[in-house]
């Protein structure tokens, strides 16, 4: 009986150290504010950056590589389905992919080989579409999401979302019908990368702790753009000294879409049935009797932590994360990123898009409300483009709004968008423009209110 009370308490001891220091860690990497190089970040994006200065001369090679791999072995295993894939798991998730899937993969492997070699239509190589997607983009995103994908065990095996989850329940249950562990996917996202945040929520889904609902609602709407890419927008529009009023706009506007837009088709049409198709349990969030809500997370955070097998077992989960991420989402980026930037640099498409704007801008008394609509829709392209169009605006207010806007619609297929897209979040191209149209209309009034308070 002895024993058995001693081999209970080094379990118990066990299971708390493994809850404690790696979500110690993750906290750490993941959502603790640091300061590089008079930037606020996050030390996963410092370790990002560092790589990235590393391999600065490789990158764009390196990226070429994967993604013509990635094409290379999902049309290999499309057509021939050799031993070596079908007999593995994880390589037949990873490259025996659905049709409209494999075509992706082929767009982008075409479009970096173009661009790589400078061949081909010169609109999809340039500079302002399919080179700044290789050049600009993807070195950044690889980076990201080698780093991201190998430590993201950290904050997901031992225990810490079900902590937090458990402790945040009262309010992102009634406030944006959420579970409490999606708190930790917005903070990850606000405070280093919206990728982070992506895969974050990604690897949740495929784990059976989001519902289709939730997985779509939190990449839409959670994947908040980092402290720092706000500053790099502002700048860019010359009103870096009004980032206090800037990000209080963002997180107002943010809340608020955040609270409505999920409210509203096609969000709320999504089932809420896990990946398998089950639904979730009734209940499932509930603080058992006897237990506070600090207790029950507690308890269910060492019981997570129990299941470790050991360091082997996460690092595998580290490696699968990074490897998915690299063969799965970098030629998607490649593939819709430039797509969408092309259309924006050639068509007239998104400014004839942006005109039934005119008449809600001048309602809202924004000036020069005819060359801000022009910048309005564009945003789905790429979040940068607003802020360059805004810089030949004289209007502080406008500029102001154009700024605040194009951080608070969040969707734009140079990065996010096509980020959701390659994952397994249950959404496709047209859902995905509908939440960035009802995000424009729901952030639009708010940020213009803001505006004029402080102008």
């Amino acid at each position: 009986m002895e024993k058995t009370l001693t081999g209970q308490a080094a379990a118990s001891r066990r299971n708390l150290l493994m809850f404690l220091l790696p979500s110690l860690a993750g906290i750490l990497l993941f959502m603790t504010p640091v300061s590089y190089n008079g930037d606020l970040t996050i030390m996963i994006a410092v370790l990002a950056k560092g790589l990235q200065a590393l391999l600065a001369g490789w990158l764009t090679t390196i990226v070429t590589v994967l993604i013509t791999l990635s094409a290379a072995i999902s049309l290999l295993a499309s057509l021939l389905r050799p031993a070596f894939i079908t007999n593995s798991r994880f390589l037949n998730t990873l490259f025996n992919v659905r049709p409209v899937w494999l075509l992706s993969r082929l767009l982008g492997a075409t479009f970096v080989l173009m661009v790589f070699t400078q061949s081909g239509p010169e609109m999809l190589y340039s500079g302002d579409t399919g080179g700044l997607v290789l050049n600009d983009l993807l070195p950044v995103l690889f980076a990201v999401f080698i780093f991201a994908g190998l430590l993201l065990p950290l904050l997901l095996d031992f225990g810490l979302l079900e902590f937090v989850g458990t402790l945040l329940t009262g309010l992102m249950r009634p406030v944006f019908r959420l579970p409490g562990r999606s708190a930790v996917d917005c903070m990850a996202s606000w405070l280093g990368d919206g990728s982070v945040g992506i895969l974050l929520t990604s690897k949740q889904y495929e784990g059976h702790h989001y519902t289709q609902r939730e997985a779509a609602v939190i990449g839409t709407t959670f994947s908040a753009v980092s402290i720092t890419f706000s500053l790099v927008v502002l700048a860019q529009v010359k009103l870096e000294h009004m980032f206090v009023q800037f990000y209080l706009a963002v997180c107002v506007a943010g809340i608020v879409a955040a609270i409505v837009v999920p409210r509203l088709p096609p969000l709320c049409w999504k089932k809420d049935t896990f990946i398998n198709g089950e639904p979730r349990p009734a209940n499932d969030e509930s603080t058992p009797a006897g237990y506070s809500r600090l207790g029950h997370g507690y308890a269910l955070a060492l019981a997570r932590a129990g299941k470790v097998q050991g360091l082997g077992q996460v690092a595998r989960t580290g490696v699968h994360n990074a490897l998915d991420m690299l063969f799965g989402v970098l030629p998607v980026v490649m593939a819709f990123g430039t797509l969408a930037l092309v259309v924006a640099e050639t068509t007239p498409l998104f400014t004839w898009l942006g005109l039934p704007f005119v008449p809600l801008l001048e309602l809202l008394q924004i000036p020069d409300a005819a060359a801000a609509s022009e910048t309005i829709v564009v945003g789905f392209a790429d979040m940068f483009i607003p802020a360059i169009l805004a810089t030949s605006i004289e209007s502080d207010m406008t500029r102001f709004v154009i700024a605040a806007l194009s951080v608070t619609q969040l969707i734009y297929m140079s990065e996010v968008g096509a980020l959701l897209l390659g994952s397994k979040i249950p959404v496709n191209i047209v859902e995905l423009f509908v939440i960035f149209l009802l995000r424009t209309l729901v952030t639009l009034p708010v940020i213009a209110l803001i505006a004029h308070l402080v102008f």
